[in-house]
């Protein structure tokens, strides 16, 4: 704690005090009534000090994939809370949500996502097998018109639907490897063409 934090904790402790001592004179009367309203006064500003401190955290985890800042031909997203890295893409128009997976070969998305971007699933062919972490699974070769990833759009994208439970879906190297520079740096992701 600096010498600066220090005379500002002081300030405020002795400026309270005062507040305090001034409240308690001024409403003798009424003193019971008087501390249950401080209490709550307290309680709020205790509650917004938390939400302040707290903002970063509630952001990204509440909206992982909006952690992103994007720049021509440059994107940055932060690391969730999680660990994992977290990007919102337009396929075929539609916001989805991927999670960033260098381990992944190629796009994945998850049947509720390719509802969402407008693949009818009812007439894929689950004809590819994938070695996951869950063991294998089948999965639908599907073109997607477009990607989106702030200004940058690729077009006729190959991926796969995965036909299982999947809670997130895939952007692997297939995408990724379409960036001349991909680095992670501490929390940050950098995707640069």
């Amino acid at each position: 704690m600096s010498s600066w934090d220090l005379g500002s904790l002081v300030y405020l402790g002795l400026l309270g005090s005062v507040l305090i001592v001034w409240m308690i004179v001024s409403n003798r009367q009424t003193l019971g009534r008087t501390l249950q309203q401080a209490m709550g006064w307290v309680l709020i500003f205790l509650a917004v000090i938390a939400v302040v401190g707290l903002w970063d955290d509630i952001r990204r985890t509440a909206m992982p994939g909006r952690a992103a800042v994007a720049t021509e031909g440059r994107i940055e997203a932060t690391r969730a809370p999680d660990g994992h890295f977290y990007l919102t893409l337009l396929v075929n128009d539609a916001p989805v949500n991927f999670m960033v997976d260098t381990g992944a070969s190629a796009v994945v998305l998850s049947t509720k996502d390719a509802r969402k971007a407008g693949i009818d699933i009812t007439d894929l062919a689950y004809t590819g097998r994938a070695n996951t972490a869950n063991g294998m699974v089948r999965t639908a070769a599907v073109q997607l018109k477009r990607i989106g990833l702030g200004p940058v759009t690729d077009r006729n994208i190959r991926a796969w639907v995965h036909q299982g439970e999947m809670d997130q879906s895939l952007l692997g190297m297939s995408y990724l490897e379409r960036w001349g520079r991909i680095e992670i740096t501490g929390r940050t992701l950098v995707l640069e063409r």
